[in-house]
């Protein structure tokens, strides 16, 4: 972070220039494009102009467009004749239009809140930087959960006079929550891949990079990014059931790597193929269970291809990240293995799962037959930072539910650390509150494991769904009136020294563990509880209390089932 005086002039007054222009792209999204216009449109008099590119639309979006220009003069329409297939080209067409001195994208289906302009625009010219970029919020609907995306880079205000300084930048590869200089991005020939080229914002966001920008980052809230994965038409990026997804991704990161690299920007290439494994490969592994093998199969083939290129010093930095470990296991089997225990390998925080293999020398390895991964550096990571397996089974009781943990031991690392008690607590999905807090003692067994034991409140989970510590603005209309809601399981295990481990839990699934249970309630009368393993493998609680939430349930599946007839 560097406090240099700016390189342009401050705006002064609370009410700005009219600097910025607004690109929004739309292809067939009449329901959302003029949502996203107003809200670029709200931002005030620093937005000059707001150039909104359709793509071709068959659906209503030129028309409601065109009756929004015809009533505020900074809408310009740009209607292209031919679908691109992608969202490259629609930018281009966009950014060629636009002359304000700076730019910034829109997609038609999410908002930009009210101030990020000016907040963006303040420190850019504050600063004198080329790029402007703050904190973009994942809005998960319809359920209303929010995720911060790349938090870390958005704590506190900061200005970086080259992209090297800080290498995690490679990390955030959105184009959407920054404010750019448009003579920067003209000079330096900055545009996106054209045509349909799935995540061309990540080799957008490689050749800013590479282009050496001075930038300066805000911890305010600048985009709101509406993830609708229930929607009948899923974007480009979450329509992940081909291989085709996977191999535009790896394509994507290969290109942003030779991007950075033949910018002589060696650190940040480097903090890219970083990237790769911990996100991406650690993302899709997680999914890669519910595929079929055919997909499974060309999945791992490209991965071992894509990951070849990789030098030494890639798997040597932090040989304990579990991306790295992953793709040490895919590199060194032909065929894809031990799906189960890369998918928990891969959920955050990491789990290794049993069998804990060694080699003829006693060397922690992956598997008897695959010495050649070696697992020594666990031997000397920090406790806290060990991937800590626990498996979770629960047993729904007439009056709650009993919650039974055990924690593996690690190459004898557990037992040195020594465990005495596990911090439980079930953390609301949507608005993210806790509920049924409790600590329970680990008990050592004679099988070398820890084990604990604890009850489970399901009535304080149901009356915790309608939000009595917060709002339920981030909960979905049908979930707030049945009062569904959905619990993740979240474990701290406390060592003898005071450290301790945030980890969740493995979920058993045998013995019908996982069955649905109607249960008596005295409040609700009855309650529908529903113990599930999560994506990652990591236990999860659905609760549907009442007549209406039971009725919800019921509903929903047969929708789903009518759905797939």
């Amino acid at each position: 972070m560097h406090p240099h005086a700016p390189r342009a002039t401050r705006t002064t007054g609370t009410t700005r220039a009219p600097q910025v222009g607004v690109v929004v792209i739309g292809y067939n999204d009449a329901a959302h494009v003029t949502t996203a216009v107003r809200s670029a449109l709200a931002q005030g008099p620093a937005v000059r102009e707001v150039v909104a590119v359709d793509d071709c639309s068959t659906d209503d979006s030129v028309e409601l467009l065109t009756r929004l220009a015809a009533t505020e003069p900074r809408v310009r329409l740009v209607r292209r004749r031919v679908n691109s297939g992608g969202c490259g080209s629609p930018r281009n067409t966009g950014l060629d239009r636009v002359t304000s001195p700076y730019v910034m994208f829109l997609d038609s289906d999410d908002v930009l809140p009210p101030g990020a302009v000016d907040a963006l625009l303040a420190a850019a010219t504050g600063a004198g930087a080329d790029v402007a970029s703050g904190l973009c919020v994942r809005r998960e609907l319809p359920d209303g959960r929010e995720v911060p995306w790349q938090a870390s880079l958005y704590a506190a205000h900061a200005v970086f006079e080259r992209p090297a300084q800080r290498p995690r930048l490679v990390h955030d590869t959105l184009c959407v929550n920054k404010l750019y200089r448009t003579d920067f991005l003209r000079t330096h020939g900055i545009r996106f891949p054209e045509g349909r080229f799935l995540y061309e914002d990540f080799v957008f966001s490689a050749r800013v990079l590479a282009a050496g920008p001075r930038l300066a980052l805000v911890p305010g809230r600048v985009y709101d990014w509406h993830v609708r994965r229930s929607a009948d038409r899923l974007s480009i990026s979450l329509d992940r059931a081909d291989i085709t997804n996977w191999r535009a991704r790896t394509e994507a990161c290969r290109l942003a790597y030779e991007i950075l690299l033949g910018a002589e920007q060696k650190e940040l290439a480097r903090a890219a193929r970083a990237k790769f494994l911990e996100h991406e490969l650690r993302m899709y592994v997680c999914e890669l269970g519910s595929h079929d093998a055919h997909y499974q199969r060309a999945w791992w083939a490209h991965t071992r291809v894509h990951l070849a290129d990789y030098e030494a010093s890639d798997w040597a930095h932090n040989p304990t990240a579990p991306g790295r470990l992953i793709g040490r296991v895919i590199l060194a089997s032909a065929e894809p293995r031990d799906l189960l225990r890369l998918r928990d390998l891969a959920a955050r925080p990491a789990r290794l799962l049993p069998p804990y293999a060694q080699s003829t020398d006693g060397t922690p390895v992956w598997s008897a037959d695959l010495p050649q991964v070696t697992l020594e550096p666990l031997l000397t990571v920090p406790a806290r930072l060990l991937p800590l397996a626990v498996d979770a089974e629960l047993r729904p009781r007439a009056r709650g539910a009993l919650l039974r943990l055990r924690l593996h031991e690690l190459y004898g690392r557990v037992a040195q650390a020594g465990p005495e008690k596990v911090e439980v607590e079930w953390r609301h999905r949507t608005h993210g509150h806790a509920r049924d807090c409790h600590t329970a003692p680990l008990v050592p067994a004679l099988d070398g494991t820890w084990s604990a034991e604890t009850v489970v409140d399901l009535a304080a989970l149901c009356a915790g769904s309608t939000g009595s510590t917060g709002s339920t603005g981030g909960t979905s209309t049908r979930d707030r009136r049945s009062g569904i809601s959905t619990w993740d399981l979240r474990l701290r295990v406390r060592f003898r020294d005071g450290a301790y481990r945030e980890v969740t839990a493995h979920t058993l699934t045998g013995a019908g563990l996982l069955r649905r249970r109607i249960m008596v309630s005295i409040r609700y009368a009855v309650v529908l509880v529903q113990p599930y393993a999560a994506p990652s493998g990591a236990l999860a609680l659905r609760m549907a209390p009442g007549l209406r939430g039971v009725m919800s349930v019921v509903r929903g599946r047969l929708r789903r089932l009518l759905h797939c007839l």
